[in-house]
């Protein structure tokens, strides 16, 4: 399946074992699987210090809570077979209290790979983490390649000093001879912005970053549809061409997604998902959704007594009878927004309006997470 690729790394032969089984099981549609996630997403929290404009966390109210540590070391009998895990979900991934100690014990196995996505703001902070546990990935998301765009869009956001902070952390790998993290930039299109997309190309040439990935705008509430570039075919081809132009002569990888009404996906509701076979995702409040994208609960963790019983658990199994099945998929996934599974031939991938969406987080499961999170003796002064 065309969806299924991960970055490339150095892995060892347990783990190319596990991914040619995965494949195998994923391309013929097994539903039980004798392989394990080949990568596992956790959202580590869905707190955020920005208020981004085009953020669907931003329509709805909810508790915030912190994915317990436990969780993450419940899935350790994964680890040795998976090729990645990454930290990112709705929130700043960056702000959970104990991220040092999660990246110490995820580099306890030295050939999985460390991803995250960030909004910049935490880099200083988190630098020395980044290369004392090796972090193989950090995706820096930026919409402007001015203050005045980014900064109006990525309401906390400040882009000089996100980028001074990238600029800090690129000198600093060069300074200790070392080759992570992999550093990209991530950029949301809309109307207000897409223009600056070859300008952003500049940026990342000019400090040093290898890479541009843009993805479009998904319209969560009302007040953004004029900027969405739905049937917006001729200006998109504009800036697209120019960032192309501009990459290839800064050798800057410039990732795309696919110009509307040129999607392989043709008419289906989405691309071929290999999701439930490759990923593992777990929110921050202890369920496990199909992806980000999705609001769909599919099984609390809690529930089970291993990791290996919830991959293989019988609505897991479903998950994966259905996922591709235009009959019998949940509307969430017939009217899928991910950056990677959409098809960009619909309306419905641009727009939400209407739907469910991913911050749906159980309040149960917020509190619950919380306490795990708590020492004992914060969770008796709290009684």
């Amino acid at each position: 399946m065309n969806t299924e690729k991960l970055f490339k790394t150095p892995l060892s032969e347990a783990q190319i074992k596990n991914s040619d089984l995965n494949h195998l099981e994923c391309n013929s549609g097994k539903v039980t699987l004798e392989s394990f996630p080949r990568r596992i997403v956790f959202e580590l929290t869905n707190k955020c210090n920005f208020q981004c404009i085009m953020c669907g966390r931003e329509t709805v109210d909810f508790e915030t809570t912190d994915l317990p540590v436990s969780a993450i070391k419940d899935c350790g009998v994964f680890f040795p077979y998976t090729e990645e895990v990454t930290l990112h979900g709705w929130g700043e991934g960056t702000l959970h209290p104990k991220l040092g100690e999660i990246l110490e014990y995820l580099n306890t196995f030295p050939l999985l790979r460390k991803y995250f996505v960030t909004n910049g703001s935490t880099l200083p902070r988190i630098t020395d983490n980044i290369f004392k546990h090796h972090v193989d990935l950090v995706a820096v998301s930026l919409d402007g390649a001015t203050p005045e765009s980014n900064n109006s869009i990525r309401k906390g956001g400040d882009l000089h000093r996100e980028l001074n902070s990238v600029k800090k952390l690129i000198d600093e790998k060069k300074k200790r001879n070392l080759n992570y993290p992999y550093v990209n930039f991530v950029m949301t299109l809309m109307r207000r912005n897409i223009h600056e997309l070859p300008d952003m190309v500049d940026l990342a040439h000019e400090l040093g970053v290898p890479e541009v990935k843009a993805v479009y705008l998904t319209i969560f509430n009302e007040a953004l549809r004029s900027e969405s570039l739905v049937d917006k075919h001729e200006l998109v081809k504009k800036h697209f061409a120019e960032a192309r132009e501009r990459a290839a002569k800064s050798s800057v990888n410039l990732k795309l997604p696919e110009i509307q009404g040129e999607c392989y996906a043709g008419a289906r509701p989405h691309k071929p998902c290999a999701f439930p076979w490759r990923d593992l995702y777990i929110g921050s409040d202890g369920f496990v959704r199909p992806c980000q994208s999705s609001a769909e609960h599919i099984v609390n963790i809690r529930e089970y007594k291993s990791m290996t019983d919830l991959w293989n658990s019988s609505k897991m199994q479903e998950l994966r009878r259905r996922v591709n099945d235009e009959e019998q998929m949940s509307r969430n996934c017939r009217s899928c927004y991910h950056s990677t599974c959409a098809n960009w031939n619909l309306n419905s991938s641009f727009i939400q309006l209407g739907n469910e969406f991913a911050p749906e987080w159980d309040v149960k499961g917020a509190h619950i997470a919380k306490k795990e999170l708590m020492t004992k003796k914060e969770q008796a002064k709290e009684a």
